[in-house]
């Protein structure tokens, strides 16, 4: 197993990592990647990721951040550089669920994070939310660019995942999938095709059932695995298998 998108530098996970990496690794989990959302957390994962082996991080600038802290193309690409065990660009992407967030801002960064990615041929991953159209948009600028795309707990349409689908577009599973009242979202899984599926926990965020109410962690990942694998009508070893080959696939 692997968790595709887990914030280790947030409480309680940073004050816990010892016994969470080794929760972690108890059920099976080779690799961690901690995500990066502003400049003072990719401090922090620059820690992180020399704490064990199994954990890699990203470098990028959450959307809600993008009105505090828009960096260029040559600062991303810069800090990617800094450390081999930083396989990823973002978080990025838009996010206009709040109607205060500055629209022009966060298209900017999205932009520059994406130009990274091309750059240095790495995955970018995406956080998309009340902005299809316009996240969709964006991307197709880049069809013919190669840029490899992680939509990160994708929780959209189902049209606009076979959009996306002409593009190299990765989709992870978060623990959402597992919430009673998320039938639509559980029946686009059915449609993502299974070279393109991964999970994550977005830990300490968003606790899969049984655990909900709790702070989410990545050793919770299992109960996302076990109910994508229900979805998909697959064995949980197979889907384990599966989606571990797939991150390898895309980051390495």
């Amino acid at each position: 197993m692997i968790d595709s998108h887990c914030h280790l530098d947030r409480s309680p996970l940073i004050e816990n990592l010892e016994e969470v990496i080794s929760r972690s690794k108890n059920i099976g989990i080779e690799k961690l990647l901690t995500i990066s959302t502003t400049s003072s957390s990719f401090k922090n994962i620059l820690n992180l990721i020399e704490f064990d082996s199994i954990i890699y991080g990203t470098f990028g600038i959450h959307p809600h951040e993008a009105d505090n802290e828009l960096v260029s193309k040559n600062e991303i690409v810069k800090k990617i550089k800094s450390c081999n065990k930083i396989i990823g660009v973002g978080e990025t992407g838009l996010d206009f669920y709040y109607s205060n967030s500055d629209k022009k801002n966060q298209i900017m960064s999205f932009q520059n994070h994406i130009d990274a990615a091309v750059q240095l041929n790495i995955p970018v991953i995406v956080h998309s939310r009340n902005a299809e159209n316009e996240t969709f948009n964006i991307l197709n600028e880049y069809k013919n660019m190669n840029l490899k795309i992680l939509m990160h707990c994708y929780t959209g349409s189902r049209n606009f995942a076979k959009k996306l689908m002409k593009f190299n577009t990765y989709f992870s599973a978060s623990g959402i999938i597992t919430f009673k009242n998320t039938i639509e979202l559980q029946d686009t899984f059915k449609t993502i095709p299974d070279d393109k599926l991964l999970i994550e926990t977005d830990s300490p965020f968003l606790a899969p059932v049984p655990m909900r109410g709790k702070k989410n962690e990545p050793s919770f990942i299992k109960f996302t695995l076990e109910k994508l694998a229900e979805i998909k009508n697959h064995e949980i070893t197979y889907l384990d298998k599966l989606t571990t080959n797939n991150f390898n696939k895309l980051f390495f």
